[in-house]
């Protein structure tokens, strides 16, 4: 293993609270180069802030994360945490361009999360921030074993999409990606889930296509049509929540799912 050091488990819940002059309307997420790796093979897993303030419409960069003032992570599948800001790599030339990338190699199969949480401010507003993606690793890639349904575990955070169906296996074009938004511990009712396809921008408003209306138990599904990576994104806005230094605050989630377009599970 290339990580140097290792985290508690209740670290994945915490998230520095820290100023920042990034815009609270920004959302944060996390994506690794491929969400299905061989035994002992490295993986890329990178750390991008988005957004642009339109409601989170595409995967357009907008700046680049204070790694100081969030936390990134990776869950193996015994449950023991990696931290990846030790790793990363500056993947742009101004501060506040690019994104950040690190190296990880996994020694053993299963399925791994990403986790990264962030408490930041711009001007009045608190903006509280949660991602989470998946990969999955196996000793052969022409031969997937079945992956635990460790997915469907809540972390924990304020706002957060939780896996209702497996994110990674069996996964493809036709494979309907299921999702439930989770609220301070419980379901969102009536929350607008975004679904959105890289090289793809959401319509303005309400994108029947890509957008879906959480039911009475926070759930929403979407399936799509072709292989692609997709950013879920879920937002809460509360006026009345106020602080020190901050008069209302703006929560926000992501998901992020690789779709191949041949699913590997599915012959």
């Amino acid at each position: 293993m290339n990580i140097a050091r290792t985290v508690p488990f209740t670290l994945v819940t915490l998230a520095c609270c820290a100023w920042t002059t990034a815009s609270v309307g920004h959302d944060t997420w996390v994506e690794t180069n491929t969400n299905l790796v061989r035994t002992g093979d490295v993986v890329f897993i990178e750390l991008r802030l988005g957004n642009h303030g339109n409601d989170h419409r595409d995967f357009k960069l907008a700046s680049k994360v204070a790694l100081e003032k969030c936390t990134w992570l990776v869950r193996d599948p015994e449950g023991k945490e990696y931290d990846l800001k030790p790793q990363a790599i500056d993947k742009g030339y101004a501060p506040n361009e690019g994104y950040w990338s690190a190296r990880f190699v996994p020694t053993k199969p299963g399925l791994y999360s990403v986790v990264h949480t962030a408490d930041s401010g711009h001007l009045t507003t608190r903006g509280i921030k949660s991602g989470k993606t998946y990969f999955l690793v196996s000793d052969r890639l022409d031969k997937i074993a079945p992956a635990s349904d460790d997915y469907t575990r809540a972390c924990g955070h304020s706002l957060e999409i939780v896996a209702e169906a497996n994110p990674v296996a069996p996964m493809g074009p036709g494979v309907p990606i299921k999702v439930r938004a989770m609220y301070r511990g419980k379901p969102m009712p009536e929350a607008r889930v975004s679904f959105v396809p890289q090289g793809v921008t959401l319509a303005e408003g309400f994108d029947s296509q890509y957008e879906q209306t959480t039911d009475s138990e926070g759930l929403a599904t979407f399936t799509p049509r072709e292989g692609n990576r997709y950013l879920i994104v879920v937002h809460r806005h509360e006026p009345d929540e106020k602080g020190p230094g901050f008069d209302q605050t703006h929560y926000s989630a992501t998901l992020t799912v690789y779709v191949p377009q041949i699913c590997p599970c599915c012959d």
